[in-house]
């Protein structure tokens, strides 16, 4: 049998003890030579590791994050979410633990075999929906009476936030996520075996006052045909690989074709709020650029020509006369 390695303070305090005669050293003795048992239940059997557990979470915390931008600039108001906590249990105790009415997303994650639950809260359900239909965000919770304009609303935005999933996976598996099955009754969702391991990953979700969890029950089935990827040692593989040439070019023919704003700053003005209130239709602001200097023409909000205005064709252009060495902004 292994020995177990005790720190300083427990060596002091095993000793203090065995001086003091709280504690007998044949009956330690004894204790030692008696087989220890542990109690395992085949119900709840564990077929993931904690490495495991742990690569998971670190995959839906980037997901969580994804969703809070998301549902952020979705919803217009004040989103967090987070990990709250990351479990394997057996389906039937994962269906007791949710409420009896409830919003249920069903997912094929293609070409994995097999469907995850995303389930929300109905809390945080409607007070996405309140706001998505011009509201502060209130929570009604009639989840057993949804009209089918509701059902549709839901089932459409979630089915967008879960476009975010297909990102948070790409380090494990390249799936496409696809909304198979809405429901709000857990009882009629006979997707898994009682006893059928499943992954509950729990996300603490805060939309302005109104607080609620959304779970994701991802079971065994799904997750099995890319468990080594979820390994310490593949990450570790993958921190330290370069990329292929393939990759590269396509990165750099993806730059390249990249959009950038170009604006030509014709100057810039200070004035006061009093001022900015009273101006009106005809006023003239004057700016701080001299006709005879050249202007500066900003690309993606960096400057990095000098260029002078004039036309084309009877359109108003610029043109390029000098390159900003460095992107230093031009104060002449």
């Amino acid at each position: 049998m292994a020995g177990e390695v005790l720190s300083q303070n427990e060596i002091d305090a095993l000793l203090s003890a065995l001086s003091t005669g709280e504690m007998n050293a044949d009956e330690l003795k004894k204790e030692e030579s008696t087989k220890k048992v542990r109690t395992y239940d085949f119900k709840r059997a564990l077929r993931f590791s904690k490495d495991q557990i742990r690569s998971l979470t670190r995959i839906h915390e980037n997901f969580a994050r994804l969703l809070t931008t998301f549902f952020s600039a979705k919803l217009r108001t004040y989103i967090q979410i987070n990990v709250a906590s990351a479990d394997q249990i057996p389906y039937e105790e994962f269906i007791r633990s949710i409420p009896k009415m409830t919003i249920l997303n069903v997912f094929e994650l293609a070409p994995l075999d097999g469907r995850i639950i995303i389930e929300i809260n109905p809390n945080i359900a409607y007070a996405m929906l309140d706001r998505v239909l011009g509201g502060r965000g209130v929570s009604i919770n009639k989840v057993e009476n949804l009209t089918e304009i509701e059902t549709k609303i839901m089932s459409q935005l979630f089915e967008h936030a879960v476009d975010n999933l297909r990102e948070a996976w790409t380090t494990i598996a390249d799936i496409e996520p696809i909304l198979t099955e809405f429901e709000v009754n857990p009882q009629f969702l006979q997707m898994f075996s009682p006893n059928d391991t499943v992954v509950v990953i729990s996300l603490n979700t805060q939309i302005g006052d109104t607080s609620g969890m959304i779970n994701i029950c991802i079971p065994h089935v799904v997750l099995e045909p890319i468990m080594p990827k979820l390994s310490a040692h593949y990450w570790m593989q993958n921190t330290n690989k370069e990329r292929e040439p393939h990759e590269v070019s396509l990165l750099e023919r993806s730059i390249k074709t990249a959009d950038l704003p170009i604006i030509a700053q014709l100057g810039t003005s200070a004035l006061t709020i009093q001022e900015f209130l009273q101006l009106g239709i005809g006023d003239v602001i004057q700016l701080d650029q001299g006709i005879d200097k050249p202007i500066t023409i900003n690309v993606g909000n960096e400057p990095k020509f000098y260029g002078q205005p004039g036309k084309l064709n009877k359109k108003v252009a610029i043109q390029v006369m000098e390159e900003i060495k460095g992107g230093e902004d031009n104060d002449e």
